[in-house]
């Protein structure tokens, strides 16, 4: 989810969930140690719980940048090795790290000693030629072994050679019983599933064999499937009954944004997935590509984008 889940996204997700945690996109550990941590990190406070997600293989900077994190606020650190990105392969951390299970397991103990809030690790089933049953077995013992405090697996190998980024978001086959097995051979170990779940439908069905579930592109292109998480997954009220609700509840946040010279596209960006298929959507979704990006572009052009849309799919509730 790199460039896609940052503050303003998240802020927007938040709306639609109390309960659900939100992640950041990766950020390198060498990025926050020697970058402006100020924008890099920066979050809004209700975004909590909201974890920090992590890229980078090097121990020491692991653990530094995981305290830099913790005393920002964060309420966990996540490590990836599950990202195939061509600059982290490059870089010798995401998915490429799944082939060195040892040293994944030095950065959780490094991170571990360094900070007090939880810290995860979310991988793959495998690189290329692995054994899925072999690969994924010798990351969890090793990362469990350090202390990780839960596994988010992505049900999918990685093809570091031979396929795209892009690829191998959907052309590796999904094995979510690859990772129930993994839960069930390793009980006292929280195992969070991910990879192609498209509605809470099919997390709710997860649940059944594993300890949590991490929504992906769906949240991000569906984010109106969020606003059923609460009641769905956590019997609890979501906290707004319609988009339209959620849209004039980003509105102050978006005023203080603006206020501070950010443009008004680069959080409507997120908006644009909110509606899709809904009559007037086509409108909603051009209003503000076109009108977004304009200098001096205010709030006034969400809520004339919203007003575009059918009024009965704006006042419902998720589906």
């Amino acid at each position: 989810m790199m460039d896609w889940t940052d503050r303003h996204c998240r802020v927007f997700h938040r709306l639609m969930t109390r309960r659900a945690r939100l992640y950041t996109e990766m950020l390198t550990s060498g990025a926050i140690i020697h970058g402006d941590r100020a924008r890099l990190l920066g979050f809004d406070a209700s975004e909590h719980p909201v974890a920090l997600q992590l890229g980078g293989s090097d121990p020491r900077d692991l653990a530094t940048a995981a305290k830099i994190g913790e005393d920002f606020g964060y309420d966990e650190i996540n490590l990836n090795v599950g990202c195939p990105s061509d600059r982290v392969k490059d870089g010798r951390f995401g998915a490429c790290l799944m082939a060195e299970p040892a040293l994944v397991a030095e950065g959780v103990h490094a991170m571990k000693r360094a900070v007090r809030i939880p810290v995860t690790v979310k991988c793959r089933l495998g690189i290329d030629d692995q054994d899925p049953e072999v690969a994924l077995d010798a990351l969890a013992r090793s990362v469990v072994a350090a202390g990780t405090d839960a596994l988010i697996v992505h049900a999918r190998k990685a093809w570091l050679n031979g396929l795209s980024p892009k690829e191998n978001r959907d052309i590796p086959p999904l094995d979510y019983d690859r990772v129930y097995r993994l839960k069930a051979a390793m009980p006292d170990l929280p195992v969070i599933i991910n990879g192609g779940i498209a509605d809470l439908a099919a997390a709710k069905a997860h649940l059944a064999h594993v300890d949590g579930v991490m929504l992906g592109r769906a949240a991000y292109h569906d984010p109106w499937r969020l606003l059923a998480a609460d009641p769905e997954l956590f019997g609890e009220p979501a906290p707004y009954n319609a988009m339209k609700d959620v849209f004039e509840a980003m509105v102050p946040y978006i005023e203080d944004q603006l206020a501070q010279g950010t443009r008004l596209h680069s959080m409507t960006r997120h908006f644009v997935g909110t509606f899709f298929g809904v009559p007037g959507a086509r409108a909603f979704r051009r209003h503000l590509a076109e009108n977004g990006v304009r200098p001096g572009a205010g709030v006034d052009v969400l809520r004339d984008a919203v007003a575009l849309v059918d009024g009965r799919a704006v006042a419902s509730i998720a589906a």
